[in-house]
């Protein structure tokens, strides 16, 4: 019988990295963002020099033609406006707001997966690459913790990952709301909770 204990996140072999929306345009809007991306740019050197797969998150903004009920309505309550046409396509593709901020910049062997939910497992390919490459663990780290973090943890337990989140390495916009997320996130025990240092010690110690 196979064993049911999951695989350490220290086996690089079935564990990838997840950097969530560290895109110009998110990063801007939090307010400790230098810290964050360096804690961010810590856990990628790390998980690079130990030959782990990286994967990275971009939200994306749909064309104005195919907003349907559900796009134009969040576009509208996060834009604060109270008329369709007057939403702009703040991510855009090839905008300046849309791409990752040059310090974590990923690099030809990267997963980069765009996405228009809040879960980077909602609708994109990054499921099936995962269990194509039997990833067990999912480290998680980015912005927004309240906003797309908590929600892509839930998506990943569901689907039988484990995930990881780096709680130094993850920002938000909201204070209350990301304590908010922590707590519920310790309530479930959907998550193994740790932070950069322990992760790079860890990881660097297995590989």
């Amino acid at each position: 019988m196979p064993s049911s204990t999951p695989p350490s996140y220290t086996d690089v072999a079935r564990t990838a990295l997840l950097v969530y929306d560290m895109q110009r345009g998110i990063a801007k809007q939090i307010s400790d963002a230098d810290r964050m991306i360096a804690a961010c740019k810590t856990a990628i050197d790390a998980a690079r020099r130990a030959g782990m797969r990286i994967a990275y998150t971009k939200h994306m903004s749909l064309p104005g033609a195919w907003l349907g009920t559900t796009q134009l309505r969040t576009a509208m309550m996060w834009q604060r406006v109270q008329k369709p046409e007057e939403v702009k396509a703040w991510f855009a593709r090839g905008s300046e707001a849309s791409e990752i901020v040059s310090e974590l910049a990923p690099t030809v062997d990267d997963l980069v997966v765009e996405k228009f939910a809040m879960s980077a497992l909602s609708g994109t390919s990054l499921d099936f690459a995962l269990r194509d490459c039997g990833i067990v663990n999912l480290v998680i780290v980015g912005i927004a913790l309240e906003i797309g973090i908590e929600p892509t943890v839930r998506s990943a337990t569901d689907l039988g990952f484990v995930p990881v989140v780096l709680t130094d390495a993850c920002g938000w916009g909201n204070e209350a709301a990301a304590k908010r997320a922590f707590e519920t996130m310790k309530f479930v025990g959907e998550a193994i909770l740790t932070d950069t240092k322990t992760f790079v010690s860890e990881v660097n110690r297995r590989s």
